[in-house]
Protein backbone atom coordinates (compact mmCIF):
# COMPACT_ATOMS: atom_id res chain seq x y z
CA UNK A 1 0.00 0.00 0.00
CA UNK A 2 1.18 3.40 -0.61
CA UNK A 3 0.26 6.58 1.31
CA UNK A 4 -1.35 9.72 -0.79
CA UNK A 5 -0.13 13.33 -0.03
CA UNK A 6 -0.42 16.92 -1.74
CA UNK A 7 3.20 17.52 -0.64
CA UNK A 8 6.33 15.63 0.22
CA UNK A 9 9.57 16.85 1.51
CA UNK A 10 12.95 15.27 1.53
CA UNK A 11 14.93 16.75 3.62
CA UNK A 12 13.76 18.01 7.02
CA UNK A 13 16.09 20.98 7.73
CA UNK A 14 15.61 24.16 8.12
CA UNK A 15 13.92 25.10 4.18
CA UNK A 16 12.30 21.86 4.59
CA UNK A 17 10.48 21.84 7.59
CA UNK A 18 9.84 25.61 6.93
CA UNK A 19 8.01 24.85 3.81
CA UNK A 20 6.15 22.03 5.70
CA UNK A 21 4.76 23.80 7.97
CA UNK A 22 3.35 26.33 5.25
CA UNK A 23 1.91 23.91 3.42
CA UNK A 24 0.33 22.49 6.46
CA UNK A 25 -1.06 25.97 7.06
CA UNK A 26 -2.21 25.90 3.35
CA UNK A 27 -4.73 22.54 3.84
CA UNK A 28 -2.20 20.20 2.15
CA UNK A 29 -1.76 17.01 3.72
CA UNK A 30 1.73 16.93 3.88
CA UNK A 31 4.74 14.50 4.84
CA UNK A 32 8.80 14.87 5.71
CA UNK A 33 11.32 12.56 5.28
CA UNK A 34 14.37 12.76 7.46
CA UNK A 35 16.99 10.07 7.06
CA UNK A 36 18.90 11.95 10.60
CA UNK A 37 16.95 14.72 12.71
CA UNK A 38 14.88 17.24 11.98
CA UNK A 39 16.84 20.92 11.69
CA UNK A 40 19.21 19.21 9.37
CA UNK A 41 22.45 20.43 9.04
CA UNK A 42 21.74 24.09 11.00
CA UNK A 43 20.60 22.92 13.77
CA UNK A 44 22.51 19.87 14.42
CA UNK A 45 25.83 20.53 12.44
CA UNK A 46 25.82 24.38 11.53
CA UNK A 47 24.56 27.46 12.51
CA UNK A 48 23.51 26.79 16.05
CA UNK A 49 26.00 24.33 17.73
CA UNK A 50 28.92 26.80 15.87
CA UNK A 51 27.50 29.89 17.47
CA UNK A 52 26.69 28.32 20.78
CA UNK A 53 30.44 27.56 20.50
CA UNK A 54 31.26 30.89 19.71
CA UNK A 55 29.20 33.06 22.73
CA UNK A 56 31.61 30.62 24.72
CA UNK A 57 34.51 31.47 23.16
CA UNK A 58 33.41 35.55 23.25
CA UNK A 59 32.67 35.18 26.83
CA UNK A 60 36.33 33.44 27.75
CA UNK A 61 37.54 36.39 25.95
CA UNK A 62 35.61 39.19 27.62
CA UNK A 63 36.29 37.64 30.91
CA UNK A 64 40.25 37.69 30.64
CA UNK A 65 39.52 41.66 29.07
CA UNK A 66 37.39 42.09 32.54
CA UNK A 67 40.32 44.37 33.81
CA UNK A 68 39.15 46.78 31.02
CA UNK A 69 35.78 47.83 32.25
CA UNK A 70 36.96 47.59 36.11
CA UNK A 71 36.15 44.37 36.60
CA UNK A 72 39.13 42.34 38.49
CA UNK A 73 39.20 38.47 37.75
CA UNK A 74 41.37 35.24 38.87
CA UNK A 75 42.08 32.35 37.21
CA UNK A 76 39.19 32.15 34.53
CA UNK A 77 39.70 28.72 32.79
CA UNK A 78 37.89 26.88 30.31
CA UNK A 79 35.84 23.38 31.26
CA UNK A 80 35.36 22.24 27.17
CA UNK A 81 33.29 19.29 28.48
CA UNK A 82 30.47 21.80 29.54
CA UNK A 83 30.83 24.30 26.62
CA UNK A 84 30.14 21.49 24.84
CA UNK A 85 27.33 20.32 27.17
CA UNK A 86 25.48 23.75 26.51
CA UNK A 87 25.66 23.90 23.27
CA UNK A 88 24.07 20.47 22.64
CA UNK A 89 21.31 21.14 24.97
CA UNK A 90 20.22 23.98 23.03
CA UNK A 91 20.45 21.95 20.23
CA UNK A 92 18.12 19.74 21.92
CA UNK A 93 15.87 22.13 23.32
CA UNK A 94 15.20 23.21 19.50
CA UNK A 95 15.29 19.77 18.14
CA UNK A 96 12.09 19.42 20.56
CA UNK A 97 10.66 22.61 19.56
CA UNK A 98 10.76 21.41 15.98
CA UNK A 99 9.11 18.27 16.55
CA UNK A 100 6.69 19.95 18.46
CA UNK A 101 5.68 22.05 15.53
CA UNK A 102 5.44 18.90 13.17
CA UNK A 103 3.16 17.85 15.94
CA UNK A 104 1.21 20.78 15.74
CA UNK A 105 0.94 21.12 11.78
CA UNK A 106 -0.51 17.37 11.43
CA UNK A 107 2.48 17.08 9.20
CA UNK A 108 4.02 13.11 9.09
CA UNK A 109 7.53 12.44 9.64
CA UNK A 110 9.17 9.61 8.03
CA UNK A 111 13.04 8.87 9.83
CA UNK A 112 14.48 7.39 6.63
CA UNK A 113 15.76 7.83 3.43
CA UNK A 114 13.97 8.82 0.62
CA UNK A 115 14.57 8.10 -2.76
CA UNK A 116 12.42 9.57 -6.09
CA UNK A 117 11.30 6.63 -8.10
CA UNK A 118 10.27 7.03 -12.09
CA UNK A 119 7.15 6.10 -13.53
CA UNK A 120 5.22 3.38 -11.73
CA UNK A 121 2.36 1.47 -11.19
CA UNK A 122 1.59 4.17 -8.48
CA UNK A 123 2.27 7.32 -10.89
CA UNK A 124 3.01 7.96 -14.58
CA UNK A 125 5.41 10.38 -13.87
CA UNK A 126 8.13 10.46 -11.71
CA UNK A 127 7.85 11.27 -8.03
CA UNK A 128 7.13 8.86 -5.81
CA UNK A 129 8.96 8.24 -2.70
CA UNK A 130 10.71 5.49 -1.67
CA UNK A 131 11.32 5.48 2.43
CA UNK A 132 14.27 3.40 3.02
CA UNK A 133 15.03 2.59 6.57
CA UNK A 134 18.48 1.31 8.19
CA UNK A 135 17.05 -1.31 10.45
CA UNK A 136 15.90 -3.25 7.20
CA UNK A 137 12.19 -2.39 7.91
CA UNK A 138 10.76 -2.56 4.37
CA UNK A 139 10.67 0.38 2.48
CA UNK A 140 7.34 2.91 3.16
CA UNK A 141 6.40 4.30 -0.08
CA UNK A 142 5.10 7.62 -0.78
CA UNK A 143 2.63 9.05 -3.65
CA UNK A 144 2.64 12.92 -3.84
CA UNK A 145 1.14 15.55 -5.97
CA UNK A 146 4.37 17.77 -5.68
CA UNK A 147 8.09 17.30 -4.27
CA UNK A 148 10.13 19.31 -3.01
CA UNK A 149 13.85 18.05 -2.81
CA UNK A 150 15.66 19.89 0.55
CA UNK A 151 18.24 17.52 1.13
CA UNK A 152 20.67 20.13 1.99
CA UNK A 153 24.54 19.88 1.43
CA UNK A 154 27.40 18.41 3.28
CA UNK A 155 31.53 19.75 3.92
CA UNK A 156 33.61 19.43 0.63
CA UNK A 157 36.74 17.63 1.15
CA UNK A 158 40.20 18.69 -1.06
CA UNK A 159 40.97 15.97 -3.62
CA UNK A 160 43.66 14.11 -1.49
CA UNK A 161 42.59 15.13 1.77
CA UNK A 162 40.10 13.01 2.64
CA UNK A 163 38.44 13.94 6.50
CA UNK A 164 39.41 11.20 9.31
CA UNK A 165 37.87 13.18 11.68
CA UNK A 166 41.38 12.83 14.05
CA UNK A 167 43.60 14.99 11.91
CA UNK A 168 41.79 16.23 9.15
CA UNK A 169 38.50 17.31 9.95
CA UNK A 170 35.03 19.05 8.55
CA UNK A 171 33.49 21.32 10.17
CA UNK A 172 31.01 18.69 11.45
CA UNK A 173 34.09 16.97 12.89
CA UNK A 174 35.12 19.99 14.90
CA UNK A 175 32.37 20.85 16.38
CA UNK A 176 32.13 17.12 18.38
CA UNK A 177 36.00 18.10 19.63
CA UNK A 178 36.05 16.32 23.16
CA UNK A 179 38.97 19.20 23.78
CA UNK A 180 40.81 22.06 22.43
CA UNK A 181 43.74 21.83 20.00
CA UNK A 182 47.01 23.20 21.02
CA UNK A 183 47.06 24.13 17.43
CA UNK A 184 44.83 24.15 14.04
CA UNK A 185 45.64 24.94 10.61
CA UNK A 186 42.49 25.86 8.56
CA UNK A 187 42.57 25.52 4.66
CA UNK A 188 39.67 27.97 3.40
CA UNK A 189 39.39 31.67 4.52
CA UNK A 190 35.71 32.09 3.95
CA UNK A 191 33.06 32.41 6.10
CA UNK A 192 33.10 29.31 7.88
CA UNK A 193 36.87 29.40 7.88
CA UNK A 194 36.84 32.64 9.76
CA UNK A 195 34.09 31.63 11.76
CA UNK A 196 36.20 28.75 13.25
CA UNK A 197 39.72 30.97 13.08
CA UNK A 198 37.64 33.43 15.40
CA UNK A 199 36.78 31.26 17.48
CA UNK A 200 39.45 28.95 17.80
CA UNK A 201 41.21 31.95 18.74
CA UNK A 202 39.30 33.61 21.65
CA UNK A 203 39.45 29.53 23.16
CA UNK A 204 43.30 30.31 22.78
CA UNK A 205 44.14 28.07 20.02
CA UNK A 206 47.27 28.92 17.94
CA UNK A 207 45.58 29.15 14.53
CA UNK A 208 46.72 29.81 10.90
CA UNK A 209 44.38 30.42 7.95
CA UNK A 210 45.41 29.14 4.05
CA UNK A 211 43.67 30.94 1.71
CA UNK A 212 43.78 29.96 -2.30
CA UNK A 213 42.50 33.38 -2.98
CA UNK A 214 44.33 36.67 -2.82
CA UNK A 215 41.36 37.71 -0.39
CA UNK A 216 40.22 36.46 2.51
CA UNK A 217 35.83 36.36 2.48
CA UNK A 218 36.56 36.50 -1.32
CA UNK A 219 32.39 36.96 -1.41
CA UNK A 220 32.55 40.03 0.60
CA UNK A 221 33.50 43.97 0.13
CA UNK A 222 37.08 44.23 -0.46
CA UNK A 223 37.01 47.26 2.60
CA UNK A 224 35.12 44.94 4.89
CA UNK A 225 37.67 41.61 3.91
CA UNK A 226 40.53 43.75 4.52
CA UNK A 227 39.60 45.21 7.92
CA UNK A 228 38.57 41.79 8.95
CA UNK A 229 42.40 40.36 8.19
CA UNK A 230 43.39 43.03 10.23
CA UNK A 231 41.65 42.50 13.31
CA UNK A 232 41.90 39.62 13.10
CA UNK A 233 45.58 39.54 12.71
CA UNK A 234 46.04 42.03 15.70
CA UNK A 235 44.34 39.35 17.71
CA UNK A 236 46.81 36.46 17.02
CA UNK A 237 45.28 34.66 13.95
CA UNK A 238 47.95 34.02 10.55
CA UNK A 239 47.31 34.47 7.45
CA UNK A 240 48.51 32.61 4.35
CA UNK A 241 46.85 33.82 0.84
CA UNK A 242 47.47 32.98 -3.30
CA UNK A 243 48.41 29.53 -0.96
CA UNK A 244 47.90 26.37 -3.13
CA UNK A 245 47.90 23.42 -0.62
CA UNK A 246 49.89 20.54 -1.94
CA UNK A 247 47.97 17.63 -0.82
CA UNK A 248 50.23 15.19 -1.50
CA UNK A 249 52.84 16.39 0.83
CA UNK A 250 50.56 15.73 3.97
CA UNK A 251 52.75 13.89 6.48
CA UNK A 252 50.51 12.88 9.89
CA UNK A 253 52.49 11.79 13.35
CA UNK A 254 51.84 12.76 16.79
CA UNK A 255 51.44 16.58 14.66
CA UNK A 256 49.88 17.62 10.71
CA UNK A 257 52.28 18.93 8.78
CA UNK A 258 51.48 20.28 4.98
CA UNK A 259 52.79 21.75 2.31
CA UNK A 260 51.44 24.58 0.27
CA UNK A 261 52.82 26.45 -2.57
CA UNK A 262 52.64 30.31 -2.04
CA UNK A 263 54.32 32.66 -4.88
CA UNK A 264 56.34 29.73 -6.11
CA UNK A 265 57.93 28.63 -3.09
CA UNK A 266 57.03 25.38 -1.00
CA UNK A 267 56.17 26.13 2.19
CA UNK A 268 55.60 23.91 5.14
CA UNK A 269 52.97 24.33 8.18
CA UNK A 270 52.28 22.02 10.81
CA UNK A 271 49.46 22.00 13.35
CA UNK A 272 48.06 19.57 15.82
CA UNK A 273 45.17 19.32 13.54
CA UNK A 274 43.71 20.95 9.94
CA UNK A 275 40.15 22.12 9.52
CA UNK A 276 39.26 21.96 5.34
CA UNK A 277 36.79 24.61 5.27
CA UNK A 278 36.36 24.90 1.12
CA UNK A 279 32.76 24.82 0.90
CA UNK A 280 30.08 22.58 0.59
CA UNK A 281 28.68 20.07 -1.47
CA UNK A 282 24.91 19.39 -2.38
CA UNK A 283 23.43 16.31 -1.27
CA UNK A 284 22.03 15.00 -4.36
CA UNK A 285 23.40 11.01 -4.40
CA UNK A 286 21.59 8.64 -4.68
CA UNK A 287 18.46 10.38 -4.27
CA UNK A 288 16.93 8.98 -7.45
CA UNK A 289 17.48 11.95 -9.62
CA UNK A 290 18.30 9.70 -12.67
CA UNK A 291 14.86 8.94 -12.27
CA UNK A 292 13.74 12.41 -13.66
CA UNK A 293 14.27 14.50 -16.37
CA UNK A 294 15.95 16.95 -13.48
CA UNK A 295 18.80 19.31 -14.35
CA UNK A 296 22.08 19.12 -12.57
CA UNK A 297 24.69 21.71 -13.26
CA UNK A 298 28.28 22.09 -11.34
CA UNK A 299 26.69 19.55 -8.74
CA UNK A 300 23.65 21.81 -7.91
CA UNK A 301 20.51 21.12 -9.10
CA UNK A 302 18.98 24.19 -11.42
CA UNK A 303 15.75 25.35 -11.06
CA UNK A 304 13.69 28.38 -12.07
CA UNK A 305 12.40 31.35 -10.22
CA UNK A 306 9.35 29.65 -8.56
CA UNK A 307 12.10 26.80 -7.12
CA UNK A 308 10.58 24.46 -9.99
CA UNK A 309 13.08 21.86 -11.76
CA UNK A 310 12.50 20.41 -14.92
CA UNK A 311 9.80 17.60 -13.82
CA UNK A 312 7.76 20.75 -13.12
CA UNK A 313 5.60 18.48 -9.78
CA UNK A 314 9.49 18.29 -8.12
CA UNK A 315 10.83 21.93 -6.73
CA UNK A 316 14.13 22.31 -4.60
CA UNK A 317 15.12 24.34 -2.44
CA UNK A 318 17.97 25.50 0.40
CA UNK A 319 21.78 24.52 -0.51
CA UNK A 320 20.92 21.82 -3.32
CA UNK A 321 20.47 24.21 -5.54
CA UNK A 322 23.48 26.43 -4.65
CA UNK A 323 23.16 30.19 -4.34
CA UNK A 324 23.46 31.57 -1.39
CA UNK A 325 23.69 28.88 0.54
CA UNK A 326 21.92 29.75 3.94
CA UNK A 327 19.55 28.62 6.34
CA UNK A 328 17.13 31.88 5.79
CA UNK A 329 17.36 31.70 2.33
CA UNK A 330 16.34 28.20 2.13
CA UNK A 331 13.49 28.41 4.52
CA UNK A 332 12.23 31.43 2.32
CA UNK A 333 12.74 28.78 -0.72
CA UNK A 334 10.52 26.87 0.55
CA UNK A 335 7.98 29.26 1.34
CA UNK A 336 8.05 30.48 -2.37
CA UNK A 337 8.10 26.45 -3.14
CA UNK A 338 4.48 25.90 -1.23
CA UNK A 339 3.02 28.66 -2.68
CA UNK A 340 3.68 28.56 -5.55
CA UNK A 341 2.64 24.59 -5.93
CA UNK A 342 -0.69 25.90 -4.48
CA UNK A 343 -1.56 28.62 -6.72
CA UNK A 344 -0.90 31.35 -4.33
CA UNK A 345 1.37 33.38 -6.88
CA UNK A 346 3.73 34.51 -4.78
CA UNK A 347 6.42 37.06 -6.02
CA UNK A 348 10.56 35.56 -6.77
CA UNK A 349 12.42 36.12 -4.15
CA UNK A 350 14.82 38.73 -4.60
CA UNK A 351 18.69 37.84 -3.20
CA UNK A 352 20.02 41.37 -3.60
CA UNK A 353 17.58 41.82 -0.64
CA UNK A 354 18.26 39.06 1.44
CA UNK A 355 21.22 39.93 3.97
CA UNK A 356 23.95 37.70 4.65
CA UNK A 357 26.10 36.99 8.10
CA UNK A 358 30.00 36.58 9.73
CA UNK A 359 29.21 35.69 13.41
CA UNK A 360 33.11 35.75 13.84
CA UNK A 361 34.76 38.76 16.39
CA UNK A 362 34.63 41.16 14.97
CA UNK A 363 31.06 39.98 13.14
CA UNK A 364 30.48 41.22 9.68
CA UNK A 365 27.29 41.42 7.91
CA UNK A 366 26.16 42.11 4.25
CA UNK A 367 23.19 43.19 2.06
CA UNK A 368 23.21 43.84 -1.95
CA UNK A 369 26.19 44.71 -4.06
CA UNK A 370 29.60 45.16 -3.01
CA UNK A 371 31.48 48.59 -4.36
CA UNK A 372 33.32 46.24 -6.79
CA UNK A 373 30.24 44.25 -7.86
CA UNK A 374 28.35 47.45 -8.55
CA UNK A 375 30.86 49.04 -10.83
CA UNK A 376 31.21 45.88 -12.70
CA UNK A 377 27.04 46.03 -13.03
CA UNK A 378 27.61 49.55 -14.73
CA UNK A 379 26.64 51.72 -11.58
CA UNK A 380 27.74 55.05 -11.19
CA UNK A 381 28.86 54.01 -7.69
CA UNK A 382 28.85 56.80 -4.57
CA UNK A 383 30.43 55.66 -1.28
CA UNK A 384 29.29 56.32 2.30
CA UNK A 385 31.52 55.11 5.14
CA UNK A 386 31.61 55.68 8.85
CA UNK A 387 33.52 54.31 11.97
CA UNK A 388 32.42 53.04 14.94
CA UNK A 389 35.34 54.58 16.86
CA UNK A 390 32.72 57.71 16.41
CA UNK A 391 30.11 55.95 17.96
CA UNK A 392 29.62 56.54 21.62
CA UNK A 393 27.89 52.89 22.40
CA UNK A 394 30.63 51.25 20.51
CA UNK A 395 33.59 52.88 22.86
CA UNK A 396 30.87 51.78 25.67
CA UNK A 397 30.47 48.26 24.23
CA UNK A 398 34.28 47.97 24.22
CA UNK A 399 34.36 46.85 20.60
CA UNK A 400 35.15 50.43 18.37
CA UNK A 401 36.72 48.98 15.86
CA UNK A 402 35.12 48.24 12.10
CA UNK A 403 32.69 50.80 10.06
CA UNK A 404 29.41 50.68 8.04
CA UNK A 405 29.79 51.12 4.59
CA UNK A 406 26.93 52.15 2.20
CA UNK A 407 27.29 51.60 -1.87
CA UNK A 408 24.36 53.87 -4.06
CA UNK A 409 23.71 54.78 -7.29
CA UNK A 410 25.06 58.33 -7.88
CA UNK A 411 22.64 58.63 -11.06
CA UNK A 412 19.49 57.70 -9.06
CA UNK A 413 20.42 57.46 -5.36
CA UNK A 414 19.37 54.38 -5.28
CA UNK A 415 20.80 51.97 -2.47
CA UNK A 416 22.74 49.20 -3.88
CA UNK A 417 24.73 47.92 -1.03
CA UNK A 418 25.20 47.85 2.78
CA UNK A 419 28.51 46.27 4.71
CA UNK A 420 29.19 46.52 8.30
CA UNK A 421 31.75 45.30 10.24
CA UNK A 422 31.92 45.48 14.28
CA UNK A 423 29.89 44.95 16.93
CA UNK A 424 26.97 43.04 16.84
CA UNK A 425 26.21 44.47 13.44
CA UNK A 426 24.39 40.57 12.47
CA UNK A 427 21.45 42.10 14.46
CA UNK A 428 21.98 45.24 12.34
CA UNK A 429 22.02 44.13 8.96
CA UNK A 430 17.91 43.29 9.33
CA UNK A 431 17.63 46.92 9.00
CA UNK A 432 19.58 47.63 5.87
CA UNK A 433 17.92 44.46 4.51
CA UNK A 434 14.68 46.19 5.25
CA UNK A 435 15.51 49.59 3.42
CA UNK A 436 16.37 47.12 0.35
CA UNK A 437 12.71 45.69 0.57
CA UNK A 438 11.39 49.06 0.45
CA UNK A 439 14.06 51.00 -2.17
CA UNK A 440 14.82 52.89 0.05
CA UNK A 441 17.55 55.73 -0.68
CA UNK A 442 20.78 56.78 1.68
CA UNK A 443 18.84 60.20 2.19
CA UNK A 444 15.48 58.22 3.52
CA UNK A 445 17.83 56.27 5.67
CA UNK A 446 19.52 59.06 7.35
CA UNK A 447 16.11 60.93 7.89
CA UNK A 448 15.09 57.94 10.37
CA UNK A 449 16.01 58.69 13.95
CA UNK A 450 18.52 56.65 15.03
CA UNK A 451 18.19 56.85 18.84
CA UNK A 452 21.48 57.30 20.72
CA UNK A 453 23.23 56.08 22.32
CA UNK A 454 23.16 52.85 20.26
CA UNK A 455 25.17 50.94 17.81
CA UNK A 456 22.66 51.70 14.91
CA UNK A 457 23.40 55.41 14.65
CA UNK A 458 26.76 54.29 12.82
CA UNK A 459 23.94 53.25 9.65
CA UNK A 460 22.18 57.06 9.86
CA UNK A 461 25.87 58.52 9.77
CA UNK A 462 27.05 56.20 6.85
CA UNK A 463 24.08 57.39 4.90
CA UNK A 464 24.53 60.74 5.62
CA UNK A 465 28.43 60.14 4.54
CA UNK A 466 27.15 58.78 0.91
CA UNK A 467 26.94 62.43 0.19
CA UNK A 468 29.11 64.01 2.74
CA UNK A 469 26.60 65.18 4.58
CA UNK A 470 27.85 63.05 7.84
CA UNK A 471 27.47 64.73 11.28
CA UNK A 472 30.61 63.46 13.85
CA UNK A 473 32.67 62.14 11.09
Amino acid sequence: MAEDYDLVILGGGTGGYVAAIRASQLGLKTAVVENRKLGGTCLHRGCIPSKALLRSAEVYRQTKEAREYGIETKDTTINFSEVQARKNSIVDRLHQGVQGLMKKGKIDVYEGFGRILGPSIFSPMPGTISVEYENGEENTILTPKNVIIATGSSPRSLNGLPFDGEHILSSDDALQLEELPSSMLIIGGGVIGIEWASMLNDFGVDVTVIEYAKQILPTEDEAIAKEMERLLKKKGIHFVKGANVLADTIDIADDVSIQAEVAGEKINFNAEKILISVGRTANVANIGLENTDIQVEKGFIVTNSSMQTKESHIYAIGDVIGGMQLAHVASHEGIKAVEHLANENPLPLDYETIPSCIYSSPEAAHVGLTEKEAKDKGYNVKVGKFPFQAVGKALVHGEAAGFVKIVADRDTDDLLGVHMIGPHVTDMISAAGLAKVLDATPWEIASAVHPHPTLSEAIGEAALAVDGKQIHG
